[in-house]
């Protein structure tokens, strides 16, 4: 467990909050503000030989569902036991580049956290994340595929974290990771224990991720937005973790904060808050902020009844995209959200 220090979360505010003479909600489309309109999510995909032959195919299922507006791929470019190698990243941004649509991209765990394991190549994660950034955030401020302009955390080092509103929904992309938020021990590479540049490297970006969910929800709050969407890679409530979660919580300690941050600004944020996340694979829609779930207690937070988290489906599983729909602009309340799950033709 690491302790970060309140200046650098406060230092990090102050860096946001002086960007924000051009607010978010910049990015809107204005030309359809009164409209209702859709986008899609994937995440965890793709997986293995088979998979990735497919994935071509998958991509352009995405670009014939003309009315979407953008695709978020919540993270998670290859699986967990393959080679997180350049040629690997270069073919996969060779991918994202076929996209007609806008294409937010957040990184998982596959694609450097975890690249220490000797079947990954025994990198180091650091490095592997300077390449993520190199190869798919080369042009900060705008997406992959078709260009969307987008607020990021470039001047932090993070321009994967990135935020965007539209038609009164906000949008907030953010660095969270599987493995504790990269709190686990690089085994592949001899390690035991975090190692001092690991630590410092979860700190920045938690820092930075505190500081966007703080800033989105302002900015949320003084635009009178109808939504806050907030999408990750991290699945911290993941069913498969909850055991372990329960029996000792420093297991997820490295989501505590932002657990927190999220509840914080949830309870005084009067519309509803949804939160989009891969890692677990399989498509789930809850509430595991509510009172009565185990998680605020093993958190140590209290409930917040106003989250709703959808869990996209990926690796074995990823055989749909999710397809949300909001609501035109006077919509408010529980229905400014809704999704369904659409097939891929192969």
């Amino acid at each position: 467990m690491f302790v970060r220090s309140t200046l650098a979360t406060l230092a990090v505010l102050a860096t946001l909050a002086g960007a924000a003479a051009a607010p978010a909600q910049a990015a809107d489309n204005k030309g359809d503000s009164s409209q209702a309109f859709t986008f899609g999510v994937i995440g965890d995909i793709p997986y293995g030989a088979a998979e990735i032959a497919k994935f071509p195919s998958h991509i352009q299922d995405l670009n014939a569902d003309q009315d979407l507006k953008f695709v978020a791929h919540v993270g998670d470019i290859k699986n967990g036991s393959s080679v997180c190698s350049n040629e690997y990243f270069s073919y996969i941004r060779s991918q994202f580049d076929t996209f007609t649509h806008p294409l937010v991209y957040t990184p998982g765990d596959n694609e450097w956290v975890d690249c220490h394991r000797t079947n990954n190549g025994a990198y180091n994660p650091l490095e592997r994340l300077d390449k993520i950034r190199e190869v798919f955030f080369n042009e900060p401020g705008k997406t992959l595929g078709a260009t969307m302009p987008v607020k990021s955390q470039e001047n932090l080092g993070l321009p994967e974290d990135v935020r965007f509103t539209k038609n009164r929904v906000a949008f907030s992309v953010l660095n969270v990771q599987g493995s504790n938020n990269s709190l686990l021990p690089w085994t592949g590479l001899g390690k035991t224990a975090p190692t001092p540049e690991q630590l410092a490297e979860v700190e920045h970006r938690t820092d930075a991720v505190l500081a966007q969910i703080h800033q989105t929800f302002a900015d949320a709050k003084r635009s009178n937005d109808r939504a806050v969407v907030l999408m990750q890679q991290a699945d911290m409530f993941d069913p498969a973790l909850l055991a372990d979660a329960t029996a000792d919580p420093k297991t997820v300690s490295g989501f505590r904060e932002i657990v927190q941050a999220i509840i914080d600004e949830t309870n005084h944020f009067d519309a509803p808050v949804y939160l989009v996340n891969g890692d677990s694979h399989v498509f789930a829609q809850n509430q595991p902020l509510a009172a009565g779930s185990p998680w605020p207690g093993i958190y140590g937070s209290p409930a917040a009844d106003n989250l709703q988290r959808i869990t996209v489906d990926g690796a074995n599983n990823a055989v749909d995209y999710l397809r949300v729909t909001v609501s035109g602009n006077s919509t408010k309340g529980e229905d400014v959200l809704s999704w369904e799950k659409v097939p891929y033709s192969e």
